[in-house]
């Protein structure tokens, strides 16, 4: 519900006794409840639908039909309302079966003025929680989807696109790129736009543990596979069952245990260590590598067979320097976690600041510029950050020729205006040479050089 605070408590009684209904109104709004009235169902469906509303009280036996069989109407309608039946003397039956259509609870005429309020209370924290969980889970999905990455440069969007279009299938994934081009943030993005969405995303680095451990923390193992195993261990194959898998650098993975995985990718079966039944598992697999898997697999340290099952759908990630365009809006974003992070107020990215960053060639990513940002905020002093807030060795950086220049040197302030105005331009070639008062030929040399977006 839009725009709603959650500190508001709203009820609405449907009951065609006007007299009692009004008693029961009076009552519940002097314990600080906004209260709607409704003397049949069909009016308060219709209140229902133009009004925010927590909780429903209604009577059973209404001009309209059934109060019992109203509960499952307005739950379809609302499925975040609590419903409180009212019901005579002798028809608890009405009750229970309200509740089985799913009625929060149910009142027995007569004893509704002692216990509606704390039955009240209790219904709107239902309400509430349910509420608080929902918009949890809003954020987390919004947080984790494609939405939520950063930037408008060319070759992400191209990305971006691919991903979208590959997430709804069961299609095994293979994301390349270099180290630290958020390939785990594309492979939750996926999940999230996946029907297996509410299960369980399970990751693992296949270039941080040795051969062994990989292998128990992949498949897991019985109670006295080996020394150490004092009981029954589930393998990530386990924990991803109807969700999916993440392999993060398998490029790393020992070629004897690829072979093992492609088993399991034929045929869903795995066997723990130390057991002899084998399990099956329903997951989709997401792999990741910075290495050309295809050259790796010509050399006989990776498995041909394994590097096609993988390769089935192959999204690149472009490196940072690629994406200098979105520099200044990632550098944005991290300074307001950066300012989180420590308590302090986010401060103003300086020009210089951001010169620096777009002419900086990033060997580490957008890995490498969070922990760049991260430490100057912590730095920073006076509200804003400047070049001064930078390591010493950003200020020099190797050519494509080879050669070291300054970031403030006239080839890099070149640089970063010749990108500032194909921003401009929205990568307008023509109108970029026309603002810059070159030739459209000179434009593409400097691209080249300046290897640009």
């Amino acid at each position: 519900m839009p725009g709603k605070s959650f500190l508001l408590k709203s009820v609405l009684i449907i009951d065609d006794e006007q007299k009692l209904r009004g008693l029961l109104a009076r009552i519940i709004h002097a314990e600080g409840f906004d209260v709607q009235e409704a003397g049949d169902i069909r009016s308060g469906m219709r209140k229902l639908a133009r009004q925010d509303i927590d909780v429903v009280i209604c009577d059973v036996k209404l001009p309209d039909g059934s109060g019992v069989d109203a509960v499952a109407t307005i739950k379809a309608a609302a499925p975040a309302v609590e419903v409180i039946l009212l019901t005579a003397y002798g028809n608890i039956h009405d009750g229970v079966q309200a509740m089985k259509n799913g009625a929060y609870d149910y009142l027995v005429k007569g004893d509704d003025n002692e216990r509606i309020i704390p039955l009240l209370n209790r219904a709107i924290d239902s309400v509430l929680l349910r509420k608080r969980l929902a918009e949890l889970e809003r954020l987390a999905g919004r947080k984790y989807s494609f939405d939520s990455i950063v930037g408008q440069s060319k070759p992400l969007i191209e990305a971006i696109s691919l991903a979208r279009k590959v997430a709804p299938l069961d299609t095994a994934v293979l994301l390349t790129g270099e180290t630290g081009t958020g390939k785990e943030v594309f492979a939750t993005a996926i999940h999230q736009g996946s029907k297996r969405a509410g299960k369980n995303f399970v990751a693992l680095n296949c270039s941080a543990l040795g051969k062994d451990i990989l292998e128990s923390e992949l498949f897991g193992y019985r109670q006295g596979a080996f020394t150490g195993a004092g009981k029954d261990k589930k393998g990530l194959l386990e924990e991803a069952d109807g969700g999916t898998l993440f392999l993060d650098e398998i490029g790393e993975m020992p070629l004897e245990l690829q072979a093992k995985l492609l088993r399991v990718l034929e045929t869903s079966e795995f066997i723990k260590l130390g057991d002899t039944r084998p399990q099956r598992s329903d997951f989709r697999l997401i792999a990741a590598t910075n290495k050309d898997l295809k050259a790796e697999s010509d050399e006989h340290r990776f498995r041909s067979d394994l590097y096609f099952r993988l390769n089935v759908f192959q999204v690149r990630l472009p490196a940072l320097r690629e994406r200098v365009k979105d520099i200044p809006l990632l550098a944005a974003y991290y300074v307001q976690q950066a300012a989180a992070k420590v308590n302090s107020r986010t401060p103003q990215l300086a020009a210089d600041f951001l010169e620096v960053l777009q002419a900086y060639q990033w060997p580490g990513n957008i890995r490498e510029l969070k922990n760049i940002i991260e430490r100057a905020v912590i730095l920073c002093e006076n509200g804003v950050l400047t070049g001064e807030h930078l390591p010493a060795d950003m200020k020099l950086r190797q050519s494509s020729a080879g050669n070291f220049m300054s970031a403030f040197s006239l080839a890099s302030a070149e640089k970063v205006h010749i990108q500032k105005v194909l921003n401009h331009t929205a990568g307008n070639k023509a109108e970029a040479a026309r603002l810059l008062e070159i030739g459209v030929s000179t434009l593409y040399r400097k691209i080249d050089e300046y290897n640009l977006s």
